[in-house]
């Protein structure tokens, strides 16, 4: 959450209260909801690194901090958006498992599939049920999951239709 953090505080200081409220108003339900630790953790570690400021707000039984971008957290998150994200996946973790398991006999390809597949499937169904509530970001983050799975479901039928052309 470093650099979503960094690019709340670019528009302008906040507490962490507030950055967590916004990610939540930003993404709904779409996103693992933040507990309260995760979110001051996070914070205080941005600020050791030098790439935010914390203040304490006088008067505030609560003492509550608030958090600005320094000039390194700045350079910090316009890296981040500069930067593509990678897009490759080679180091999927369910191929690692089906070559290797296949190769020392511990499972069937197909058995590995036809989970991996249900798996998939119930992803996709489960997304049906997440509601952005109008949100186009959320609506955006929904709709990219389900193109992924889409695309995974397809790798697998791939994965199962070579897998038989080698075995013949």
């Amino acid at each position: 959450m470093r650099h979503p953090f960094l690019a709340l505080l670019a528009a302008g200081p906040a507490h962490g209260y507030e950055l967590k409220q916004a990610l939540d108003e930003r993404f709904g339900s779409t996103m693992p909801v933040l507990n309260a630790g995760q979110v001051y953790t996070t914070l205080a570690r941005l600020e050791r690194d030098g790439l935010v400021r914390g203040h304490d707000v006088p008067e505030d039984s609560r003492q509550k901090r608030v958090y600005e971008l320094t000039a390194a957290g700045r350079e910090a998150l316009d890296e981040w958006v500069a930067t593509p994200t990678p897009a490759t996946r080679l180091r999927d973790e369910f191929f690692l498992k089906l070559v290797l398991a296949a190769d020392a006999g511990v499972a069937d390809p197909r058995t590995l599939i036809e989970r991996q597949r249900r798996e998939y499937l119930q992803a996709l169904r489960d997304l049906a049920g997440v509601a952005p509530n109008g949100n186009v970001a959320g609506s955006l983050l929904v709709e990219g999951a389900a193109l992924h799975l889409e695309a995974d479901l397809k790798w697998l039928d791939l994965c199962h239709e070579r897998l038989i052309q080698e075995e013949l």
